[in-house]
């Protein structure tokens, strides 16, 4: 009994006894890489082709075989497919109903690969499709705000250092600082698909095949750039999915630096923006509440895809080589990653065009704190004031309009020369804020002029994807 219950395992031949249940359950992993089916039915197909290429397999087999797992793919597709744990995962599973459709011929499909080099095949071109979808959501979200920068170009705000009045600033300028960001972030997707890109298919276990597999063949029909070069290597390491997720996190970190800016700018003690109704919530006992809790969940959701980075790293620290089954664990923090990424890309490109800028608010909190500070300093050296001094003197000056109230702009000229004889009636075109902005216009960036072409410049960079 227990021989013939072994022999229900495509690897049973070696046992005496059957899997006990738990571990049964407990080693499988079909209930989450069942998502990774069409990928490895493309994998299979591609491989059937390269045994008949190679002689392997006759034409007749090879059409046998294509043929089927399209059936298998529909079924799937459909719902009508019986996923079964006692198969373990994904592969098994369509490999056992090719079987159950065309015969024996379906036996001949592993020929030549393992599970080893199959599931590091899956994961890789999922992982590529699943790059390619969210480089063009990161290039939607670009263009969104593209579209707010430009709109706002010339909205004056605070700029801010340790979250205290710094210097002015626009509110296009702030945008653009989002979208050089996310600039990087799709240079370093765009980076790891090239390393995701490559084929493992051929290195069986660990040790290649004696089968005159063509590799190249089988790379160009199913697009990889190239085959890995060592076999040991391209069963074992998911170096690419870490390196994908850690891009992923950075991702995140963007998303939740920004996450915060909005909840604290749609807050009433700020005042800077307003969101989207439909992105929003309300409270369950306080009528006027508006809860902004699509940046405040994507804040929250990149906890969790940092952890996946960590739970990666942790996962292949101590693996020697070559494939152990440790590696069942990298797809869930994977998958999960994916799915926190694209979903987070998709709430903010749909959100950010339609944020209401309140730029009256902004004004009146740029005007406070002595944002101008900076400039007057900066006037003063041009008079031929060394830096030092002229932050002293712009310090005193500060502290009397803090007793006396009153910003630097708002002071009469007899007033400032109280702190220095240097300054003149001209200073004023540096203590207002088109002024500040102004000034500093060939090296900041910062005036309406010069945010719109840099606007111009990135949409000419992203219009050539």
């Amino acid at each position: 009994m227990n021989s013939k219950a072994s022999q229900d395992k495509p690897w049973g031949g070696r046992f005496s006894e059957p899997t006990d249940r738990f571990v049964e359950a407990f080693t499988a992993s079909v209930d989450f890489d069942r998502r990774l089916y069409r990928h490895d039915i493309e994998g299979s197909m591609a491989h059937a082709r390269m045994l008949a290429h190679v002689g392997v397999l006759t034409d007749a087999e090879c059409r046998q075989i294509l043929e089927g797992l399209e059936a298998v793919r529909a079924e799937i597709e459909s719902g009508d497919f019986e996923w079964s744990v006692s198969l373990e995962d994904v592969h098994m599973n369509v490999e056992a109903r090719l079987t159950q459709r065309i015969g024996d011929v379906g036996k001949k499909l592993h020929t030549g690969r393992s599970r080893n080099d199959q599931v590091a095949t899956d994961i890789r071109l999922y992982l590529r499709e699943a790059i390619d979808g969210l480089m063009a959501e990161l290039r939607r979200l670009q263009r969104g705000l593209l579209d707010l920068a430009e709109r706002e170009a010339a909205t004056v705000m605070p700029g801010f250092t340790h979250l205290q009045t710094a210097q002015p600033v626009t509110f296009g300028h702030h945008m653009m600082a989002w979208f050089e960001m996310l600039e990087r972030d799709h240079t370093r997707l765009g980076d790891c698909r090239r390393r995701v890109n490559v084929l493992p298919l051929g290195a069986a276990a660990l040790a290649g095949t004696p089968y005159p597999l063509d590799r190249h063949y089988t790379a160009e029909l199913l697009g990889f750039e190239a085959v890995s070069d060592n076999s040991l290597d391209a069963v074992s390491d998911r170096d690419f999915a870490i390196e994908f997720c850690a891009a992923g996190a950075l991702i995140m970190t963007h998303l939740s630096r920004w996450s915060e800016e909005l909840v604290l700018w749609a807050s009433a003690q700020f005042g800077f923006v307003d969101l989207p109704d439909r992105f929003c919530t309300g409270s369950s006992i306080m009528p006027q509440k508006k809860n902004p809790d699509v940046p405040e969940l994507v804040r929250g959701k990149t906890g969790r895809v940092n952890g996946n980075l960590i739970a990666l790293l942790t996962l292949m620290k101590a693996q020697p080589l070559a494939y152990n089954k440790d590696n069942q664990e990298d797809k869930e923090p994977l998958f999960d990653t994916v799915d926190t990424l694209a979903g987070s890309l998709r709430a903010f490109a749909d959100m950010v065009p339609h944020i209401q800028v309140r730029a009256a608010a902004m004004e009146e909190a740029t005007r406070k704190g002595f944002a101008t500070a900076t400039d007057l300093a900066d006037y003063l050296v041009r008079k031929g004031m060394a830096f030092r001094d002229a932050h002293e003197v712009v310090g005193r000056a500060v502290r009397h309009g803090l007793e006396s109230g009153r910003d630097l702009g708002e002071m009469e000229l007899e007033e400032l020369r109280r702190f220095s004889t240097t300054i003149e009636a001209d200073v004023f075109e540096v203590l207002t804020l088109q002024g500040s902005l102004a000034a500093r216009n060939v090296h900041g960036g910062t005036a309406p002029e010069q945010v719109r072409a840099r606007i111009r410049e990135a949409r000419a960079r992203i219009a050539t994807d």
